[in-house]
């Protein structure tokens, strides 16, 4: 039995080792330069390659059509994943929030055992320009060039449209389409987001650690969480945004403002006593000169302008009244925002192939017989934390195995 993988990424790369291994012969079709790109910047480059937790809170992380996943997660778990990286000679971290990295913080150890494990499979560098088919079935592909490579099997691992300097360029939402599925708009997920103003410029490349972000939309509060984020000369990033961002609607998003509480492990009427008793050591200092001991530096300017009091103040001269909105505002700095950042920047694209449209145990389409997808091109995705990954790897292992059985 023959198969074609367009696209050596993550799943394309797990899926061809399988079949490789299991005696399948097995060619990978990659357009850009090199295999598994994407998987190099992941985590900043450490790559966060699952999420440590047990099948039952893996799917209450997917954001889009969880359920499609239940049978490819259940059957390839995170402990799984762990347990085939680390028989491949990479040693493995679990970090906050249950984060799993490899020891050595590289994400070439991830690249290289996922190479190695491909090894058994030809790789060829092309352009895939369609699929072709015959009897409602897939037959092979049609290469740039013009060449026509047949096989018995076709998987669509080519991911979305996110990181586009990776080699994503939405190819895949094309192949599905011209064998009759319907693919769901994609767009940006797990994304940066961009502010309504100037303030977050003022305090680039500032990073905030136990930080707690919450998304307000009129009264509705969208998202709240503790951890890292970043401010940035558009707007705001890390983690923590990254996460807010895929529960926000774009037709809604210039109406949503990010309120960030600075001291989440202080009530307001501690934080109030602290600043007092802060106060009362600088008793002879301007107020200009009295965030030191409660902020960055880089966030003091701004921080004062938001608090709008008058610096020529010593700090034995500011009211109460001054006092408590400095606790409200420590407590609820604002941020307007007014749109989410690129897509070509985004760390997962959200939509892609029609779950309902695939068989959810093998990945095989519904509509043309001997396709597959897997991966990203799929509308499934899911929070940060390596759980998008993991989803490249369960379907990935779903749909191999599928083929193998029936090779």
């Amino acid at each position: 039995m023959k198969t074609i993988i367009i696209g050596g990424g993550a799943a394309g790369l797990f899926a061809a080792g399988f079949l490789a291994k299991a005696g399948v012969d097995t060619t990978v079709i990659e357009h850009s330069d090199r295999t598994a790109k994407k998987v190099l910047i992941t985590g900043k480059g450490r790559c966060n390659v699952t999420n440590n937790c047990d099948e039952e809170t893996f799917l209450k992380n997917v954001r889009t059509n969880p359920k499609f996943l239940y049978s490819s997660i259940y059957g390839f778990p995170p402990a799984k994943t762990m347990e085939f990286f680390e028989g491949m000679g990479v040693a493995l971290k679990t970090e906050r929030g249950r984060r799993v990295f490899p020891v050595s913080d590289s994400a070439q150890d991830i690249k290289n055992a996922l190479d190695k494990h491909a090894k058994g499979a030809k790789i060829i560098f092309d352009d895939v320009t369609e699929l072709l088919f015959e009897d409602e079935r897939v037959r092979g592909v049609k290469l740039k060039s013009g060449k026509k490579l047949f096989a018995d099997k076709v998987v669509v691992a080519t991911g979305g449209l996110s990181y586009k300097n990776t080699g994503s360029t939405g190819d895949g939402y094309r192949f599905a389409e011209s064998a009759g599925h319907k693919v769901v708009t994609p767009t940006a997920s797990l994304v940066p987001l961009v502010e309504n103003g100037t303030k977050c410029r003022q305090m680039m490349g500032l990073s905030l650690k136990n930080v707690n972000l919450s998304i307000i939309h009129g009264k509705k509060k969208l998202f709240t969480e503790q951890g890292e984020m970043l401010f940035t000369h558009f707007g705001i990033s890390g983690p923590l945004v990254l996460s807010a961002s895929c529960h926000i609607k774009d037709k809604d998003i210039q109406q949503c403002v990010a309120v960030i509480d600075l001291k989440p492990a202080l009530t307001e009427e501690v934080l109030y006593k602290r600043i007092c008793t802060d106060f009362e050591k600088l008793h002879s200092k301007k107020a200009s000169n009295c965030l030191d001991l409660l902020l960055p530096k880089s966030m003091i300017e701004v921080m004062l302008k938001e608090w709008g009091i008058d610096t020529e103040k010593t700090t034995n001269q500011i009211t109460k009244e001054e006092r408590m909105a400095l606790v409200k505002l420590l407590k609820g700095f604002k941020i307007p925002l007014n749109s989410k950042y690129k897509l070509d920047i985004a760390v997962i694209t959200s939509g892609g192939v029609a779950t309902k449209e695939l068989n959810p145990a093998t990945m095989e389409s519904k509509i043309k017989k001997d396709l597959y997808f897997i991966g990203e091109v799929i509308d499934t995705d899911a929070y940060t934390g390596g759980y998008n990954l993991q989803i490249a790897f369960s379907t990935a292992y779903a749909c191999a195995e599928s083929i193998i059985e029936l090779a």
